[in-house]
């Protein structure tokens, strides 16, 4: 099985980033931790701050890979083209967010995304990207 994930806007910072919110560990330290509790799935993993980028990379792997796992950050509410390129695409993907976005600022409410995913997972710290794994066996 091969898998992306994909993070969106400010995720290369986490660890740093309003750990109250997104905790201390680093995104690539918690890749480990996935990659050796399932070792028998190919992760490739790629991070954009640039929303064209997101795009392309859902074009590039949308046909070829078992699952896609995407936390777009604030593109969820504002990108009408990360939506329209999952609805474009045949590869599964599981739209992820770390903290409960619904406890957040009302914008964080709408997703541009979510009614062109297989499903959602929210709020469950890192453990959302490996609920979204276990989503894929």
């Amino acid at each position: 099985m091969k898998l992306l994930i994909l993070n969106g806007p400010n995720l290369n910072l986490l660890g740093k980033r309003e750990p109250e919110i997104y905790g201390s560990l680093t995104f690539e330290d918690y890749l480990e931790q996935l990659k050796t509790s399932f070792n028998t799935i190919t992760f490739d993993y790629y991070q954009s701050n640039i929303e064209g980028e997101i795009i392309n990379k859902l074009h590039e792997v949308g046909f070829s890979y078992d699952g896609i796992i995407l936390n777009a950050g604030a593109y969820t509410h504002t990108s009408i083209g990360i939506g329209d390129a999952i609805k474009g695409i045949t590869t599964p993907v599981i739209e992820v967010h770390i903290s409960n976005t619904f406890s957040r600022e009302s914008f964080r409410h709408q997703s541009y995304i979510s009614p062109n995913v297989k499903g959602i997972i929210i709020g469950f710290g890192m453990e959302s990207y490996k609920l979204a794994v276990q989503s894929f066996l």
